[in-house]
């Protein structure tokens, strides 16, 4: 068993690195939409068809990464997921050597397929390996990894996309600029795919046709998983809005007035939060509910975001910033909650919910039709309403059938 636990300690380790890639991958796009939107002298609606594009591939690409995965495992369904995202981080060269920004969204959709067939292998990859009683934790451990890529990211990001310039606004931005740092991370996801090739990892994950699919097709059947999967869909939607439209926001004269390569370092804030607020709150739900601690950070949103609205400078900024914090355990825990008492239909409720990240593709490109219209200060409605609902599914909505039913006798 040891010798089996030690295995298990690695491919965890191996799995780790790549939680932090696609937290670092999916931050980057926070700071190529300020880049893009100078560039291309784009709206804001328009800026935010970059997010549209790479969650819309969550939507297109899960279904199609499950039965792939189910054919030829976790293993490797996760080397398939690294090279295809390799591809899409090359597509950036062409794309920014011609200035089409079409073909920019093209190279973040392939970026992204690649990274949706490396959620779908790595998440479940990561509750089995150890004992089931601890999947929850190992999961929130993983995700803290992921949040650390995001943190990492912007600082990276913006001196390398911006190239050191003071104020990119004045003086325009360079189009070689944003080729270098996706080169960098298409060498290192290539070579994460052949390290991963000759790893020994356990050989898991490969489904036998005659079991793929649970007798009853009952996870679309039950109330909780699908109020679950819009809680997914407007969670995901308000930390993504939130975070594309940072950088933009403060640097508006009236919040923070200054450029837009400098707001940029912010975001590490928001998402620095975000990681901090997981590792706090894993262990804070040893002791109190998941369910509560979703409601209470739910309400902290709402109020951060009714504050920003309502005031200027540094109060509307940082109580913009500090909603990171209160995003930290949403994820994982709505993702808990909403998989309870589903059975042999786990695996399908679990394709469902990664199906409504898609909300990261739909609620930011509201948001920037919204902005176009009232300004970015009064579009950050929006996510204010998405934590409103989050507020309900963590008071309400998360209770399977038979708990509600348990309730209303009592």
């Amino acid at each position: 068993m040891t010798h089996n636990n030690n295995q298990y300690r690695f491919a965890l380790t191996a799995l780790t690195s790549l939680f932090f890639m696609w937290g670092f991958i999916t931050c980057l796009n926070d700071i190529l939409i300020p880049y893009l939107r100078l560039l291309f002298d784009l709206s804001y609606a328009q800026s935010m068809l970059i997010q549209f594009c790479f969650f819309g591939a969550y939507f297109i690409v899960s279904i199609p990464a499950g039965q792939l995965i189910g054919k030829i495992g976790y293993k490797s369904g996760i080397v398939t997921g690294l090279m295809v995202a390799g591809a899409g981080c090359l597509l950036f060269y062409p794309a920014a050597m011609l200035e089409v920004y079409g073909l920019f969204l093209l190279a973040l959709f392939v970026l992204a397929s690649g990274v949706t067939i490396l959620q779908v292998a790595a998440n479940p990859y990561v509750t089995v390996l150890g004992e089931p009683g601890t999947a929850s934790s190992r999961l929130t451990m993983t995700q803290a990894f992921n949040s650390l890529g995001t943190t990492v990211a912007p600082f990276f990001g913006a001196w390398l996309i911006f190239g050191g310039i003071a104020d990119p606004e004045v003086t325009g931005v360079s189009k070689d600029t944003v080729a270098l740092p996706y080169f960098i991370l298409a060498a290192t996801l290539v070579l994460m795919a052949i390290i991963f090739i000759f790893l020994k990892l356990p050989n898991m994950g490969k489904v036998d046709p005659a079991l793929a699919l649970p007798k009853e097709g009952s996870a679309w059947r039950q109330k909780h998983l699908m109020l679950g999967a819009l809680a997914i869909f407007v969670y995901v939607g308000a930390e993504v809005g939130i975070g594309s439209f940072l950088a933009m926001y403060i640097a508006l004269p009236e919040i923070g007035d200054m450029s837009t390569s400098r707001a940029s370092h912010y975001i590490s804030w928001y998402f620095g939060g975000a990681m901090v607020g997981r590792f706090l709150g894993a262990a804070i739900m040893q002791k109190i509910s998941g369910n509560r601690v979703l409601a209470f950070n739910a309400i902290a949103a709402v109020l951060l975001l009714a504050t920003t609205m309502t005031s200027s400078s540094t109060l509307a900024m940082w109580s913009l910033l500090f909603v990171g914090l209160c995003n930290s355990i949403m994820f994982p825990t709505i993702f808990s909650l909403a998989l309870q008492n589903l059975g042999s239909s786990r695996g399908q409720g679990s394709g469902i919910l990664c199906l409504a990240i898609v909300g990261g593709a739909i609620v930011p490109l509201a948001q920037g039709f919204l902005a176009d219209q009232v300004g970015i200060q009064m579009s950050f409605i929006i996510p204010l309403l998405c934590y409103v609902y989050i507020f309900y599914y963590g008071i309400r909505g998360y209770l399977p059938r038979s708990e509600k039913a348990a309730e209303g006798a009592a």
